[in-house]
């Protein structure tokens, strides 16, 4: 069991290690960088344990990637700081805060420049559970999710060779990085290592304590008849009289990690949708226009809808599924509209909102540690 004194001492070690009350004091890259001696600095690792709720499975994480306490430490001060941005403007953070679910709440995110992003930013909400990253499923991986955004000219518009020289030049960091990986020198420091940390922070984006939790795991309280009667709508099997939305929003994570299209896009051809989306990357014309099934928990707080952020509301949401959308070639066959009464939407609502968890969203180890 662990005492006072080894929460002192842990403390007492990231206060040598991460200095600044503000983001970072690299600097941009100018030419070759100092490669600094780490060796005299604190390593001391300690395996980190993810706050994954009882009724949850397993957290996974892989092998090469295993989460420590001054990892997951470090890869949440990268994550808000703009230091991995070019002009230092903006973080990840910038477009995945707490309150809203790990979303902006924006149809489009703006990058430095001000340009808007092409697609809705996702709620990294139980992120560690997803199979690939992305709308598209681009990444297979959480570290190599983490590579891109740095890169990409409409977001942060920045070069590794330019973070990495930034975050060597950093005494703040040069410590994190030689207690979260062991390094012995700041020239090991890089974007693999960065891109660790980035990951083992956001697997601690878990929700699992909304009232759905607590009723259907902790029987903890109870449905109220409204709310009921919208969870019995959200789980009948599809028909011509019921959506059966968790055909593809099922299970704990309310996402079964898949990509279809949902018919919002009306096209004749395999190759008309203004996106292609997961089909630009797997190169299957049969894929064109099939994005993936997002979470539903915390929807409450993650609106705009969809990948292009169309839809300002859960109504609208409902309005087009009930429609029975758009036809293109690729669309999901269960997809085919359902007869929506005023007290069948009132009741979906109520059970959706069910799935909001505040708690863990305002837990300050998810926080902002400027």
């Amino acid at each position: 069991m662990r005492t006072w004194l080894h929460y002192i001492s842990l403390g007492l070690l990231f206060s040598l290690v991460f200095t600044a009350c503000g983001p970072d004091d690299g600097l941009p890259a100018r030419g070759a960088t100092i490669d600094f001696p780490l060796l005299d600095l604190p390593y001391a690792p300690e395996s980190y344990t993810y706050k994954v709720p009882a009724h949850f499975q397993e957290l996974p994480q892989p092998d090469s990637n295993l989460a420590t306490v001054a990892g997951v430490e470090l890869g949440r001060r990268l994550f808000y700081d703009p230091i991995l941005s070019r002009d230092s403007s903006i973080s990840c953070a910038s477009c995945h805060f707490p309150e809203a679910g790990f979303t902006d709440q924006l149809a489009f995110s703006p990058g430095i420049i001000g340009e808007k992003t092409l697609r809705s930013s996702m709620s990294l909400i139980n992120i560690a559970y997803q199979s690939s990253y992305f709308w598209d499923g681009r990444s297979a991986t959480l570290e190599e999710q983490s590579l891109h955004p740095i890169e990409d000219p409409i977001e942060m518009d920045a070069t590794w060779p330019e973070i990495e020289a930034r975050l060597r030049n950093s005494s703040n960091y040069r410590a994190g990085f030689r207690a979260a990986f062991g390094i012995e020198n700041s020239g090991e420091i890089d974007r693999y290592l960065a891109a660790k940390a980035l990951s083992q922070f956001e697997r601690s984006l878990i929700s699992g304590n909304s009232r759905y939790d607590q009723i259907r795991f902790n029987l903890n309280g109870f449905f109220t008849p409204l709310e009921e009667d919208g969870f019995d709508l959200f789980t009948t099997e599809p028909s011509q009289d019921h959506p059966g939305c968790a055909h593809c929003h099922n299970a704990l994570m309310f996402s079964d990690n898949r990509f279809l299209n949902n018919g919002i896009d009306s096209t004749e051809t395999l190759d008309g949708f203004t996106d292609l989306g997961r089909g630009a990357i797997s190169g299957n014309p049969f894929d064109n226009g099939k994005f993936r099934s997002p979470t539903l928990r915390n929807i409450e707080l993650t609106a705009p809808y969809m990948h292009d952020g169309r839809f300002a509301t859960l109504d609208e949401v409902l309005d087009h599924y009930a429609s029975g959308g758009h036809y293109s070639p690729t669309k999901d066959p269960q997809i085919t509209g359902f007869p929506l009464s005023p007290y069948d939407r009132e009741a979906m609502k109520a059970f959706l909102l069910t799935l909001t968890d505040t708690t863990s969203l305002k837990d300050p180890a998810l926080s902002n540690p400027f």
